[in-house]
């Protein structure tokens, strides 16, 4: 049986991503790694993440030639410059994982009549239907009206990662 979620959604369109089981190689191609890369393309978030960007840059700036390069104390300049351009690079790499990686979209367009015959369903067993995405939502996904998509273990919608937070880029988002 299938029924659809008690949830009001908007409209979705797909986005190219990870399939489910797919895993980085390192042989791949570079036109395999474009296929790979998760992107949204909302113009709000696109904003919001050059903005975060531009601002650690800055951050970057004022630090290094405003507090630092001043001291008097020459080893202090030189420690804690390299300090902050360190925790610098791991906050832009993180913000650049989580806002390229796949969150953990279900694919769309699932809920095919061939499909569901396969799933060979218990009797009383119900499975749901995202009626914007026409996708077979697992449990604790939810509808991201920005991705359009839904999106396994949904955190939120961050826009200055422009990227959900899922099941598969939080780790990412925790560590930016």
């Amino acid at each position: 049986t299938m029924q659809s979620s008690g949830h009001r959604f908007r409209d979705v369109e797909h986005h190219p991503l990870l399939a489910e089981n797919d895993s980085y190689d390192s042989s791949s191609s570079e036109a395999d790694m474009a296929e790979r890369v998760w992107f949204i393309r909302d113009g709000c978030g696109m904003v919001c993440a050059i903005m975060t960007w531009l601002l650690v840059v800055y951050a970057d700036f004022v630090v290094t030639f405003v507090m630092l390069l001043p001291s008097k104390d020459f080893w202090y300049s030189v420690i804690n410059g390299v300090l902050f351009n360190c925790l610098a690079v791991l906050a832009l790499s993180s913000h650049l994982r989580t806002m390229l990686t796949d969150p953990g979209a279900v694919p769309k367009g699932n809920a095919t009549k061939e499909y569901m015959d396969n799933l060979q369903l218990k009797p009383g067993e119900v499975i749901y239907k995202c009626p914007k995405c026409c996708s077979i939502k697992p449990e604790r996904a939810h509808h991201c009206s920005i991705c359009k998509r839904c999106i396994r273990k949904m955190d939120h919608h961050c826009p200055w990662v422009n990227n959900c937070v899922g099941e598969k880029n939080q780790r990412f988002f925790v560590l930016f």
